[in-house]
This record gives C-alpha cells, sequence and structure tokens, in this order.
C-alpha cells in the first residue's frame, strides 16, 4: 500500500496557526489605576516597523525605534508621589522582580549612562501560562508588593507608577510576550509587520488611540521648562497680586506642525489680556507652549480664566479652560 503526504504550503499553516493562537488568546486589563483621557494618557505603542523608522499600531508617530511596549503615563512627579498604582493585566505567577532603582527623570547622556542594564528600572515580569508573559518597568522605588512565586490575579496591585531607570516621564511600561516574542495588545497575534494589518486586540475593553492629547495644564509666576512641568512644580502654586510675571502654560504630547495654537488670558474684569494664535513648526511627542503678562502694578484680585485650544484641519483637539484666583493675600489654583 502506498502512503501519498500532502504537503500543506507554509503560508497557509501559518494562518491556522495564528487564527488558533489568536482565537484562544487571553483578555487583558489596564496595568494602571487611572481613567485615560482624565489622569493619564498613553504616551508610546509598540514599534511596528522593523527598520530604522518607527510606526505605531495606528500608522502614527506615539513610539520610538525598537520600543517595545505600551507606556502608560501620569502628568508628573507630584501625581507619582501621591501614589498612583499598577495593577496586574491577568492572573498568574510573579517570575522575577527588581525594586531599589531611584526616581530620577532622564535628561541627558550621564543620566542614561547611570542607568545602564537597569533600563526597566524597579520591574515585574509575571508568568500568565499558555506562554503569555508580562513585563513591568519604572515603577516607583520601594513601591513594589509582590515576590517571585506569589499567585496573583487580575487587577492585584503589584506596585505603584514611578520612574526609575530609563525613564524621562512618569509612567508604567507594559510589554506584553507569547512564547518569548513581543506582542503588540493592540493588534494582537500576527505575522505582519507595519500597520496596515489585521487588528485583533488583546485588551478586555475598548482602548481608543488618541494620537494628541492634554497632559497638564496651569499657571505660574515664572517660565516653565519641560523639566519643572515634569517634576510638577506649579501643582499647587499660589500667586500673589505683586508677582511681576504671570503666566499661563500647556503640556501636551502628539502635536504636529500645522496645527494651530490659541492662547486667552482673560482678566476678573473680563477684559482679554492676551489673545495669541500662532502655526506650530515642527511634530514633537511632547509639546510646552505658554504666554504671560509683565506687571508693572499689582494684578487684579479674582478670578483669573485661561483659554487654549489646539486645531488641526478645523477640527479642535484640544480646547481647555483652566483658573485661577488671585486674593489680596495670595493666589490659589
Amino acid at each position: 500500500m502506498k502512503i501519498y503526504l500532502k504537503l500543506i504550503p507554509l503560508a497557509i499553516v501559518s494562518f491556522f496557526l495564528v487564527a488558533t493562537l489568536t482565537s484562544s488568546s487571553p483578555k487583558f486589563g489596564l496595568p494602571i489605576d487611572c481613567q485615560l483621557g482624565k489622569d493619564c494618557y498613553i504616551m508610546k505603542y509598540v514599534d511596528r516597523d522593523p527598520s530604522s523608522n518607527a510606526i505605531d499600531y495606528a500608522c502614527g508617530r506615539l513610539t520610538s525605534d525598537q520600543h517595545k511596549g505600551t507606556d502608560f503615563a501620569i502628568p508628573n512627579l507630584q501625581v507619582m508621589a501621591n501614589g498612583v498604582p499598577v495593577k496586574a493585566i491577568a492572573s498568574g505567577q510573579v517570575l522575577r522582580i527588581r525594586d531599589g532603582v531611584q526616581d530620577k527623570l532622564v535628561v541627558d547622556q550621564n543620566d542614561i549612562k547611570a542607568v545602564a542594564n537597569q533600563e526597566c528600572g524597579n520591574g515585574i515580569v509575571i508568568d500568565h501560562g499558555n506562554g503569555w508573559e508580562s513585563q513591568y518597568c519604572h515603577l516607583k522605588q520601594n513601591s513594589i508588593v509582590v515576590k517571585p512565586g506569589m499567585k496573583i490575579e487580575k487587577g492585584t496591585i503589584l506596585g505603584m507608577v514611578g520612574a526609575s531607570g530609563l525613564a524621562s516621564f512618569p509612567h508604567v511600561h507594559l510589554t506584553l510576550r507569547h512564547q518569548g516574542e513581543v506582542i503588540d495588545p493592540f493588534v494582537g497575534i500576527t505575522t505582519e509587520v507595519g500597520c496596515n494589518v489585521k487588528r485583533q486586540p488583546l485588551w478586555d475593553t475598548k482602548l481608543d488611540y488618541v494620537p494628541t492629547g492634554l497632559i497638564d495644564a496651569g499657571f505660574s509666576d515664572e517660565v516653565p521648562t519641560q523639566e519643572n512641568l515634569w517634576q510638577g512644580k506649579f501643582n499647587a502654586i499660589q500667586i500673589s497680586p505683586q508677582t511681576p510675571l504671570l503666566i499661563f502654560w500647556i503640556h501636551a504630547y502628539g502635536v504636529i506642525a500645522g496645527d494651530v495654537e490659541t492662547f486667552q488670558l482673560i482678566a476678573p474684569d473680563g477684559q482679554v489680556i492676551i489673545n495669541n494664535q500662532k502655526a506650530l513648526t515642527k511634530s514633537t511627542r511632547t509639546w510646552m507652549s505658554y504666554v504671560g503678562k509683565r506687571n508693572k502694578d499689582t494684578l487684579k484680585t479674582g478670578v483669573w480664566q485661561g483659554h487654549y485650544q489646539l486645531k488641526r484641519d478645523n477640527q479642535i483637539i484640544i480646547d481647555i479652560k483652566p483658573q485661577l484666583t488671585i486674593n489680596n493675600l495670595k493666589g490659589s489654583l
């Protein structure tokens, strides 16, 4: 008796393998206890370009070359100090942890060298079974509350959001792996690269792609810098009528060249003190902008209002109206 073996093309085998794995893939929760778009945001996604270029799953710019995870960020270090929990995205068993790495934002090459071989900072790796692993990076120093070998449930608090390791802003970096390969949770298991692929997201809730958004906004009595905005220096600032400089600032992400921003600063009596509009000339992942008023006399007491809009192709992307109360003794946000 002759036995005939029919060879199945490798592409077909790969298709059925991917389809089977995807259909049995678990659904994962968020790794951070916050409300996206309100008190946290996604700053970076997995890089889906195998070349030296970088592109996120939505064909956007919120990633960097070889970035292997999703960055869930918070506005500044003052928010971090108050404590924002990092949570397990699924049940499993803790494999490894590292703690004790200092929280310090990376601002130059010396900072980068200082965290060599500790880029993840304080981190955790969890085995979820069936070849799935999750890794959490940049947790707050001495905040990790789980140990290797511990079994945890989905949503278990693992530690707190931090800025340890190679972190230029406070966030938790989540890397998802299956059989040792990085998986983009916004796409699911696939053999295809690039952004124009069929997506089967692995999240247990629908997450919208937000290419541009607000990080924070407020007032100050000095010209802000990116560094002191990340530090949260002006979170609880109090401004007196005698201040020589009143600044209204915004901190945003994902702006692109051609976006148009409008600033208004309105005095307590309704007078529009500043009304500026300009088009942005460059694209950048993080953006700081501000307007200011120099004062020869005292500032009017009462409620000052800022109004900021960012438009793209005549569509409003950001629209905020923060307020500042200034009284005869001191001002407060």
